[in-house]
This record gives C-alpha cells, structure tokens and sequence, in this order.
C-alpha cells in the first residue's frame, strides 16, 4: 500500500512538473517577442541561453541537492523544489525584460530537485528488477505532462502570454501543499549519511562518481546521449515555424502528440519490451530509433514525414531510463541521492551546452547565405549518436534482464 501510494504521488509530481516545463515551449518565440529578443533566428539563440541558465543552475546545484536528500530525506527536498518552481513561473508571468526571464530560469534550475529527489525516491521503493520498468513510468508521467503542457501553452497563450505561467505556477504550489499532508518518507533513518562540507563541491561528487566501480560508462553514455537529445525540446518550436510555418497553436499541438507517444512508449511498451527481449535489446531499440529519427528530421518537408519520425524519435525516449537504471543498480542505497544528482548534472552540462550548440547550427543554417538546411542540428545530433555506439555496446554488462 505505502509503495503504491507514493509511485502514485512521485507521477502525479512529475506530471505537473512537466506541465509546467511543456506549457513554456509552444510559446517560446512569442516570449522572445515579448521581450524585445529578435527574429526567428535570434530568438532561438537567446531562447537556447535560457535553457542554458536553467541547466548551469542544475548542474551547480545537482549533486548538492541529491547528497543533502541522502542525509535528510526525499520528502522535504521534494516539497520545497515545488514551492520555488512555483516561484519561477511567476517570475516567467511577470517579466518584461530578458534578464528577468534569465533570473527565473535560473531560480528554476536550482529548484531542479523535484526530478532529483524523485528519481531517487523510486531507486529507494525499487529491487533492481524494477528500477528500469519504474523510472519507464517517470518517462511516462513526463510524456503525460507534455501532452498537457504544450496543449495548455499553446491555448492559454491565445488568452495571454502570462497565462500559461500562472497555471504552471498554481499547479506547482498546490502540489507542494498536497505533498505536505500525504508524502510518505522513502529513506530510512538508519540508511542515510552525513552531509559534509565535500559534498558542497559539485565537481568532487561528480569526480567520485566516474571513479565508483561501474559507474563510468553509463555516466558517459547519458551525458552524451541527453547532449544529443536537446536538439527536440530546444528547436522544435523554431524548427516548426521555419519549416511549416506554423503558427504556436500547432507547435503546442505537436508537442502534445508527442507526449502521448512519450507516455504509451515508457508506460506501456517499455515493460512489454523489457519482458520480451531484456533491458539491453531495449535499449538498442531505443538508441536506433533515435538514429533514424535524427537523420528524418534532418532533410524532411513533409508533414507525413514528420509523423513517421515522431514516432521514431518517441521510441528514442527508452534510452535515458534504461541507461539510468543501469547506473543506479550500481551504487548502494545510501548514494542512490548523490548518484541521481550527478545524472542531473550532467544532463545538465549536456542542456546547457547543447542548446548553445544547436541553436548556433540552427541560425548558421537559416541566417546564412551558405545553403539552407534547417535540419542540419539534427544530423549533428545523429553523428553523436553514432559515435557513442562503441561504449553502448560496452553496457551488455550492466544490464539487470
């Protein structure tokens, strides 16, 4: 009963979270406009600077975070990432200006423990047979949230520009407060550890971590593959616009779609898959997928064209849950905080260094006299994908089925 009650309670949470996450997305060019940021081309770049603040707040922060969870507990990091999420967004609904945009994200990284805490609260409540199947469904619970955020985003924003901001703000608070009266504590007392002044230095967590037996190739494996995988969420409503035309009602909607497929790919088909064929064969599903996927987004024009690879890059999304999992079911139980922080920080290291990247690739190939190829980010991603297939071989070892 406790262990259903609070995965129910950890999806709930990260499905407003990424409500609040997607609602931004569809209207990203419209916020740029709001503030005074430029064209198509420029509005991406400073778009992508944002989402670099909020991963340089994340990276920072991260393996802080994840060590102080280990030595307090999930519970309270977990409600007070929710009270200052809330914050962000109303900082988001009142900005005018760029900087203070960037101040809000900023605030958002650092209150990037909701995804942190979580993920550990369910290695906490997991054997390492569920670890690959359960983190699935925070992939699901996310892909839920995104078929609500950009719907919502690309609605509400028809009303105002400030709206979808104070809905994210509200939901964020009110889960905050929900989680004070029902959120059962996953870390027992005598399995945490003291928080020391080391565990202050995000680097020497990081450092520890590539050193602990086993830890490395995964490590390095998600790193690049969520460096690769932000060419979607940076650039899609950019390269929607650029190559569709289309206006921030579509974009919400497409994103809404694929957040469906996000959901039915982790919820439903990665269990089936991980039965059927093991978590390794799953995951070479999922890293092919991401290839073609990548390399379709890279030259097509067609909106038939465009369902195909969505469907394929939706398939994409088994990776980073399997490659977690099998990091996770390395460390022991007392770390599981501190591991799950150095994955989010090098996510976001790969989030804040990507969209400085892709956006950069973006414009050189949208703005230039040179030849126009909107897709080119996506075909930089691919190679990236191509070249880490030498360690994801590597992984065979760590797989648990």
């Amino acid at each position: 009963m406790f262990k259903n009650r609070a995965i129910l309670f950890i999806l709930i949470t990260l499905v407003i979270d990424a409500i609040g996450i997607g609602i931004v997305f569809p209207i990203m060019p419209d916020l740029m406009d709001r503030v005074g940021a430029g064209d198509t081309g420029q509005g991406a770049f400073w778009g992508g600077l944002l989402m670099t603040a909020y991963a340089g707040a994340l990276f920072l922060c991260g393996p802080i975070v994840g060590s102080i969870s280990d030595a307090v507990g999930r519970r309270p990091i977990l409600i007070a990432a929710l009270v200052m999420l809330a914050l962000d967004y109303v900082i988001m609904a009142l900005a005018e200006t760029f900087w203070l945009l960037l101040l809000g994200r900023t605030l958002a990284g650092l209150a990037g423990a909701t995804y942190i805490t979580a993920t550990a609260y369910i290695a906490d409540i997991s054997s390492p047979q569920e670890k690959a199947a359960n983190f699935g469904l925070i992939g699901a619970a996310f892909g839920i949230g995104f078929v609500l955020g950009p719907a919502i985003g690309g609605v509400a924003a028809e009303i105002s520009i400030a709206a979808p901001f104070w809905i994210a703000a509200l939901l964020s608070a009110g889960n905050a407060l929900f989680g004070v009266f029902v959120l059962p504590e996953s870390l027992a007392p005598d399995k945490r550890r003291p928080f020391g002044k080391r565990d202050l230095n995000p680097f020497k967590s990081i450092f520890d971590a590539f050193r602990f037996p086993g830890l490395a190739v995964p490590l390095i494996c998600i790193f690049i593959f969520e460096f690769a995988n932000m060419v979607y969420p940076t650039l899609w409503a950019f390269w929607t616009r650029e190559v569709f035309d289309w206006p921030t009602l579509y974009i919400g909607l497409s994103l809404a779609a694929y957040g469906v497929l996000l959901a039915f790919v982790q919820g439903v088909l990665m269990p089936i898959f991980i039965r059927w064929i093991g978590d390794y064969r799953t995951l070479m599903l999922g890293m092919i997928s991401a290839l073609i996927g990548m390399i379709g987004f890279g030259f097509t024009a067609s909106i038939a064209a465009l369902v195909i690879f969505l469907l394929l890059a939706a398939l994409s999304d088994l990776v980073p849950a399997l490659m977690t999992a099998m990091a996770s079911n390395q460390a022991d139980e007392d770390r599981q905080g501190v591991v799950q922080g150095v994955i989010a920080s090098l996510s976001s290291v790969a989030a804040v260094l990507s969209p400085l990247a892709m956006t950069g690739i973006f414009q050189a190939s949208v703005d230039s006299e040179g030849v126009y190829l909107p897709g080119a980010p996506f075909l930089f991603s691919a190679i990236l994908v191509v070249a880490m297939m030498p360690l994801v071989f590597r992984l065979r070892r760590y797989a648990s089925v």
